[in-house]
């Protein structure tokens, strides 16, 4: 059985985001005083404790709604392009519909120190008949009725009781008859405890094999705006779990998203779409822009997606950099390739992949290595194969290759090919290993790390590719010269105190890391160095 699931539902900024992130103990949404910021159902695993700390924690999944009739409620509003974000509103109530569906307790949000407005009234009503968002529509026409076999209780949260002065205020919101309210501040945690416990007693009894979704991978969508990153996740997902529209920059919040595909368990990440820093209209996009680098962070393997119908922006440029930067497997996704056949090659034919491959390749040479998928996610073109590629990215990440093998490989690269000064000085290999996975991190101790050029780095790395299980990811190659500080080399036997030795060898994975500092530039600094110089 799945863990229970609470949706926040309410009207436009009375404190759910906020209440999430509260409950979560970390910034999860995005929380801003303009309204209309939440638009895609935010979801977290959260636990939480029995009253007085007794009893079994409980896992739960929390689901942030944006707020109801935001954009009709505020009057029209524009983007920065001209779109009419009141086309949004029918798309985030289907949001909060699916919520509420799928929800084993609703919990409605309403401002305590604004009292019961008309559309908290207007809410209220929509849940009392189980009409809200798109099955209000279809009751209308008489399609069909709400199913009564499902009905999840609703609870009021008085958010905003920032004090005891306003706990009068919050009790006159039991009027709308939900019962007595549930007081809460997100602002200074006041109440907090109680709260919480009482969301612990409206859980429904546990099963025995209640628990969180396992996760084989976890995926973090990135791209510009307005690339098919929304349209990719539903695509997915199998179900419209994102907004997707032609208004640029829809989703702002990094949502995750678990998905089920060919038998294993997926955590997508859908992150906002970026533009370039200084375009930025906000904070609310500063927010999302920080938001979807740290969704990187998280990831096991990220989805870089660019559009087949346009160029290579500066945008994506910088979003691959990011990549770049976390050491992160990555796929590159070319979407809307169901429509690239518009577009002509220097033949004058329809564009191939062949063509694109080369054009990538030229445009993002940071990420020479990774692979290429050709997908469409209006039509499902090539996503099995593409989430294929996506778990062997992983996995290659995650290999380790042994000390032996990769230190018998050095002397053989080096014997063909090593480094040397203008006096003649040799380089020399002392030790090598691979210290970690993911990335794979490889250390060498030479006897002089200037003889390793940033040119001879690249060379080291593309034989690296070409024989070890890591020819598509990311490689950190950290290359250091044995200490002459004695103390570093030498020490003393517990037994009679003599002088020996120091064997970096004797060393684990993580003592060796921690012992060695690299101030030489990783794969990626390297290539970041090439990309700087065309671009100054």
């Amino acid at each position: 059985m799945p863990v229970p699931r609470l949706a926040i539902v309410g009207r436009p900024n009375v404190g759910k985001s906020s209440l999430l992130n509260m409950l979560a103990g970390r910034k999860v949404a995005i929380v801003d005083p303009t309204p209309g910021v939440t638009r895609d159902r935010v979801s977290v695993l959260v636990d939480l404790e029995g009253p007085g700390g007794a009893g079994e924690p409980r896992t739960v999944e929390l689901t942030d709604t944006g707020g109801f009739g935001v954009y009709v409620a505020e009057g029209k509003r524009y983007d920065d392009v001209g779109a009419d974000l009141a086309t949004l509103t029918k798309d985030i109530e289907q949001q909060i519909a699916h919520a509420v569906e799928t929800a084993d307790v609703i919990l409605f949000c309403i401002d305590s120190q604004a009292g019961i407005t008309p559309q908290d009234e207007e809410i209220a009503r929509l849940l009392r008949e189980r009409r809200l968002g798109p099955q209000r529509a279809r009751h209308a026409k008489g399609e069909a009725k709400p199913d009564a076999r499902r009905d999840p209780p609703v609870r009021i949260i008085a958010t905003k009781v920032d004090g005891p002065k306003w706990e009068a205020h919050a009790y006159e919101l039991s009027a709308l008859g939900f019962g007595e309210p549930m007081l809460c501040s997100a602002k200074n945690n006041y109440l907090r405890r109680t709260m919480t416990e009482q969301l612990y007693d409206l859980l429904p009894e546990k099963e025995d094999d209640e628990r969180g979704p396992k996760v084989d991978m976890k995926l973090a969508v990135v791209g510009k705006r307005n690339v098919g990153k929304s349209s990719l996740v539903n695509a997915l997902a199998g179900e419209d779990r994102m907004i997707v529209s032609e208004i640029a920059g829809t989703t702002r919040d990094a949502v995750d998203v678990h998905v089920e595909y060919d038998g294993k368990s997926l955590l997508v990440i859908d992150t906002a779409g970026t533009r370039r820093k200084k375009s930025f209209q906000d904070q609310i996009e500063w927010y999302a822009f920080d938001r979807a680098k740290r969704s990187i962070e998280r990831a096991d393997c990220v989805l870089l997606v660019v559009d087949a119908m346009t160029e290579i922006s500066q945008v994506d440029e910088q979003l691959a950099m990011l990549v770049q930067k976390s050491h992160k497997p990555v796929v590159i996704v070319v979407n809307k390739w169901d429509e690239a056949s518009r577009r002509k090659n220097k033949q004058g034919r329809p564009v191939t992949p062949t063509d694109f491959e080369t054009y990538i390749r030229q445009a993002l040479k940071g990420l020479s290595f990774a692979p290429i998928a050709c997908i469409s996610a209006h039509t499902g073109l090539n996503i099995h194969g593409m989430v294929e590629l996506a778990f062997e990215m992983f996995e290659q990440s995650s290999t380790r290759v042994g000390t032996g093998e990769l230190n018998r490989l050095i002397e053989g690269i080096l014997e063909r090919r090593g480094p040397s000064n203008k006096l003649g000085t040799q380089a020399r290999v002392y030790y090598a290993s691979q210290v970690r996975a993911n990335p794979p991190t490889i250390i060498m101790i030479v006897n002089n790390p200037d003889l390793f050029t940033n040119e001879y780095r690249r060379y080291l790395l593309n034989r690296f590719r070409e024989t070890l299980p890591f020819d598509e990811v990311p490689i950190e190659l950290v290359i250091k010269g044995r200490s002459r500080d004695p103390s570093k080399r030498r020490g003393r036997t517990p037994e009679t105190g003599g002088a020996v030795e120091f064997d970096l060898s004797a060393l684990t994975d993580e003592e060796l890391l921690a012992e060695l500092r690299d101030d030489a530039p990783s794969e990626d600094e390297l290539d970041a160095d090439d990309w700087k110089d065309e671009h100054d």
